[in-house]
Order: C-alpha cells, then sequence, then structure tokens
C-alpha cells in the first residue's frame, strides 16, 4: 500500500472532497496519486479514474513539451504558487475539449515522500465574462473615439484659426526682434569700427609726419622704425577687413574652400615669420619640434588664419619678456595645434561666452580686437570637419588646442 493508501480513508475523504476547487495530487513522476470529485467532474473523469495516471493526460498534447519544462523546473524549486500568477493555463477534459483553467501549487512531503497538490479552477465563465467586458469596453471605446472624432472636427476649424493668428503673431514677433538685433549689431559694428579704424590711423598719420622731418641720412633708422609702424598698422587694419569678409562670406554661404596637400611647416613658417614683427620687448614663440612629416589635405589658407589669429592673439595679450609656444603632432587621422601663451587669460564666468561674435572679455576691453576672431575660427573648423577648445586661468596664459582632420 501507498503512504495514501495508509492514510485514514474516511478523515481523508471528508477532507478531500468537502472542496469546491479540483484537487489533484501527483508525485515526482507527476503521476497522479489522487483527485477530489471536484477534479474528476471539472475534468469529465470518474471517480479514481485519473489514479495513476500521467499528468500529461490533463494537458493539451501542443503544451506538453513545454509543460513537461516548467514542472521539471518546479519540482527542481518547489515554491507555493498562488492562484492566478504565471502565465494562462489550459486544461484537456476527458472527450478533448480544452478549457481556461487557474491553478495553484502547494508542494509538501509525506512519510519522506514528496508530492504537489494542485488546486485547479475551471475559469471558463469568468474568461467569458472577460471577453463581454471587452467587448463592452470595446464598444464604448468605439463610440468614445467616434464622439471624439466629431469633436476634433469641429475644433481642428478653431485650432487651425488660433494657429494662424498665433503664426501671423510670432513673425511680427521674429521680424521686430530681428530689427532691433539688426539695430543693436550696426551700431556696435560702427563703435567698433570707428574705434579700431581710428587708433592705427592715427599711429599711421603719425608716423607719416615724423617721416618728413628725418630728412638727414644719419636719421635712416628713425625712418625705418616709423615705416615699420606704419606697415604693422597697414596690416593690423588689412586684418580686421579679412575678418569682416570672413563673416559676411560665413553668413551668405559663400565660401569656397580650396583643398590641397600641403606640408604644416609650409604655414607654420609664414605665420611666426609675420608674427615676429608684432612681438614686444623680450617676448619668444617657441617653434613646434619634429614637425617635418606632418602633411595636411586642408585648405591652407583657412590654416593660416586660424594659425595667425591664435598666435596674434597670444602675442597681444601676453606681457613683454614672456615665451609663446606652439606645439604639433599627429594622433591617427588628426593633426592636432596647440598655442600656449602666458598673458592675461579669460575670466572662468566669461569662457561660455568666448566664442561668440564681437565678445570681448572685461580684462581684454583695453586692448584693440574686434571680439570675432574666434568665431570665425570655430566656424570654419566646424565647416573643415574640425574643431577646437582652450583651457585659460585668468592672469596664468591660455592654451588653445586645435584640431585638423588629415584628409
Amino acid at each position: 500500500m501507498t503512504n495514501f493508501e495508509e492514510i485514514n480513508k474516511h478523515t481523508f475523504g471528508v477532507l478531500f472532497n468537502a472542496v469546491s476547487e479540483g484537487i489533484i495530487v501527483i508525485n515526482t513522476n507527476q503521476i497522479i496519486v489522487a483527485s477530489n470529485q471536484s477534479a474528476d467532474e471539472i475534468f469529465g473523469f470518474s471517480t479514481g479514474e485519473l489514479k495513476g495516471e500521467h499528468l500529461d493526460i490533463l494537458i493539451p498534447k501542443k503544451k506538453h513539451e513545454v509543460h513537461h519544462a516548467h514542472m521539471e523546473k518546479y519540482l527542481n524549486h518547489k515554491t507555493h504558487r498562488q492562484m492566478g500568477q504565471g502565465r494562462d493555463l489550459f486544461g484537456t477534459r476527458k472527450d478533448g475539449s480544452t478549457f481556461p483553467v487557474e491553478v495553484g501549487l502547494n508542494p509538501f512531503e509525506l512519510k519522506g515522500d514528496s508530492y504537489v497538490m494542485a488546486v485547479v479552477i475551471d475559469i471558463t465563465l469568468r474568461k467569458q465574462q472577460e471577453q463581454e467586458i471587452l467587448k463592452l469596453n470595446n464598444e464604448l471605446e468605439s463610440r468614445i473615439e467616434k464622439r471624439t472624432q466629431e469633436l476634433q472636427i469641429a475644433v481642428k476649424g478653431l485650432e487651425e484659426e488660433v494657429i494662424k493668428r498665433k503664426a501671423a503673431e510670432n513673425k511680427i514677433k521674429e521680424s521686430l526682434r530681428k530689427e532691433r538685433e539688426l539695430n543693436e549689431l550696426k551700431t556696435k559694428f560702427l563703435s567698433l569700427v570707428s574705434h579700431e579704424f581710428k587708433t592705427p590711423l592715427s599711429g599711421i598719420l603719425t608716423s607719416t609726419t615724423l617721416i618728413g622731418k628725418y630728412t638727414e641720412t644719419e636719421q635712416q633708422h628713425k625712418r625705418e622704425k616709423h615705416l615699420k609702424t606704419i606697415a604693422g598698422k597697414v596690416k593690423y587694419l588689412n586684418n580686421i577687413l579679412d575678418d569682416f569678409l570672413s563673416v559676411e562670406r560665413l553668413e551668405t554661404g559663400k565660401v569656397n574652400y580650396k583643398y590641397s596637400h600641403f606640408p604644416i611647416t609650409k604655414t607654420l613658417n609664414e605665420v611666426i615669420y609675420d608674427a615676429n614683427m608684432l612681438l614686444k620687448e623680450g617676448q619668444e614663440i617657441l617653434y613646434p619640434k619634429q614637425i617635418d612629416d606632418i602633411v595636411l589635405y586642408f585648405d591652407d589658407k583657412i590654416l593660416e588664419l586660424i594659425l595667425t589669429n591664435l598666435i596674434n592673439n597670444a602675442i597681444k595679450y601676453s606681457p613683454e619678456n614672456s615665451v609663446i609656444e606652439v606645439e604639433s603632432y599627429e594622433e591617427g587621422d588628426v593633426v592636432h595645434v596647440l598655442v600656449k601663451d602666458q598673458g592675461i587669460g579669460i575670466p572662468e564666468n566669461e569662457q561660455k561666452h568666448i566664442f561668440n561674435r564681437y565678445f570681448r572679455a572685461e580684462n581684454a576691453l583695453t586692448n584693440q580686437g574686434t571680439g570675432i576672431g574666434l568665431n570665425i575660427i570655430k566656424s570654419h573648423l566646424e565647416n573643415l570637419g574640425g574643431k577646437i577648445t582652450f583651457k585659460s586661468k585668468q592672469d596664468q596664459g591660455s592654451t588653445f588646442h586645435v584640431q585638423i582632420p588629415k584628409q
């Protein structure tokens, strides 16, 4: 006799058949060892007919393989599983028909043997009610959707009218904003041009007047000094005009880049040679080392503009007897150029504006400048696939880092 057969039959029968839910008990081999009257009725079997059968008899055939895997996993990690948890389940009646069920699992041991008690509920009626509710909900949603569409059609006309009015209003506001912005730019531009042109022109006029006074041969060095001053001022004015032309071309999209292969030393030599003429007393430019093999496929005029602007800025904002260091190296498909100075630096709270057009930091207002050079550099580099970054600390200098694609 099995352990179940050793239990008091009368007591077990009363307890087992007193509940309305179906109860099926299986052993570790998934053999049914007991079922109550409700379970027999749910699955359409006679009393005792399920005993000794494999649990597969109650599972749809197409679910056998999946069910075996889940059941094996459950038997290896037995836990109580409440009703309504997990995936949708179906049972198979004796006549082969399937129906939805809800199953709760309860593992237990009896006299050293392990069993699982499955509590089964036929939820066919509940599913039908759910389908009815779903159908009613769908019908209700359909009605709501229809009413909503009708309301949307009625509202759409009003919305279109509001959109048109808002668009007209925004257009007017935008026009006014652009007009104010244009007026501000014009005012700023005129102020900038008058200031930046007036100073060098005054210097040129003074030097020209003084040259006329040095008529003696032995005064040649004085004439050369003033000629150098004039050349420097003219070059400065020429650079300003070039900057303004660059802005205009960038704004209108009329920039035509001309690519060519050239060694970076070619451009650096020209830029540093010209920059040496602008050096203050005791200033020195340190030329980069080991760059003879660096070759670019780039617009050499744009590179010249970039390097000229950065090196001239380093000279302008650095004190006498200081060093401007230029570095260059290759890293993969990118050529890096760094310009380091020991100048006034950029205040931390103003660094976020440094690439804005016409912006000049508070500590640089006494120096000549238009505030558009860095903006032009950044625009050209972005157009050509490069980029520029910087690090700076007030009164300790700045380092500008340009990255240029080799191809």
